[in-house]
């Protein structure tokens, strides 16, 4: 496995292979969730690249970039036992320069959700992926789904910036309990990790509500009272039903051939996202 910390070494690397490559965006940290990713890659490439950068553009003034756990010699021999071709780990001076003038502005999809309480992070995130994507040239890019939303709208980039890159979409690996596998779960204490399943529990919640209640108002009211009474800890953000497409809210479950709920919260002023792909209510006859 080669280990790549600079623009130069990346390209000539890219020159010397030949055939598809898969490449694996992350911020380190690695846990079962990453590796999953790694492992779809490998099974569908015969080059896999994975880049470890924390990128501080998809930070907030108030957020954890400081922070943010840094496990780079744990990642990079979980990398080797899987077998990655490559890994990237630039320092910040080889992606920016205090110079940079180009910047990316998102419109609709970034506003919604995450974005409107995270200003300027989908910003940042597509920023970082279109200096990666034109680095690496991949052929395909992997994402894990917690990340709902960003999913959404590093696909929509994609599309619009005619990147010649398939975005493949891979299901969000959980705990035994259900949590959703995040880099920021060490931060919590048992206590906090034990009321950070509520946000998969109230998930599972509104599907068992689905088939009889198809008024996302009536769900969302549900599972609002739901985590207030069994998760005094958890500081809902959001909670939301919406076109898994479009990302709008829908009023009812029919309205959508793809409904998905999507949740943040904060437990223990640890920011959490998770989402789960509704079954809708079959047509009544």
């Amino acid at each position: 496995m080669e280990v790549i910390e600079t623009r130069q070494q990346l390209r000539t690397w890219r020159g010397k292979v030949y055939g598809s490559v898969g490449f694996v965006p992350t911020m380190g940290a690695l846990h079962e969730g990453h590796l999953s990713l790694v492992r779809r890659s490998l099974s569908e490439n015969p080059w896999t690249l994975v880049s470890i950068f924390v990128n501080p553009r998809q930070f907030g003034p108030n957020e954890d970039y400081q922070r943010y756990p840094r496990t780079l010699e744990t990642d990079l021999r979980l990398l080797e036992n899987l077998g990655a071709s490559a890994v990237f780990t630039p320092p910040v001076e080889e992606i920016y320069s205090p110079e940079d003038e180009v910047h990316i502005s998102l419109t609709r999809l970034s506003r919604l959700w995450c974005g409107s309480y995270r200003l300027g992070h989908f910003d940042g995130v597509a920023l970082v992926l279109t200096k990666l994507f034109h680095l690496i040239a991949p052929s395909r890019a992997y994402f894990g789904e917690k990340d709902f939303q960003q999913v959404r709208i590093v696909e929509k980039m994609v599309e619009e910036l005619f990147f010649p890159i398939e975005i493949v979409r891979c299901p969000t690996v959980r705990e035994p309990d259900g949590l959703a596998m995040s880099s920021r779960n060490t931060y919590l204490s048992p206590r906090g990790r034990a009321q950070a399943v509520a946000l998969y529990k109230v998930l599972q919640y509104i599907q068992t509500l689905a088939p009889t209640t198809h008024r996302t108002a009536e769900l969302l009211q549900e599972a609002q009272t739901y985590i207030a009474e069994r998760f005094p800890d958890v500081k809902l953000e959001y909670i939301a039903i919406v076109d898994e497409y479009s990302l709008q809210p829908i009023d009812h479950l029919r309205q959508s051939a793809r409904p998905r709920a999507l949740i943040a919260a904060y437990v223990e002023g640890v920011r959490l996202i998770d989402n789960l792909l509704l079954t809708p209510p079959e047509e009544e006859s």
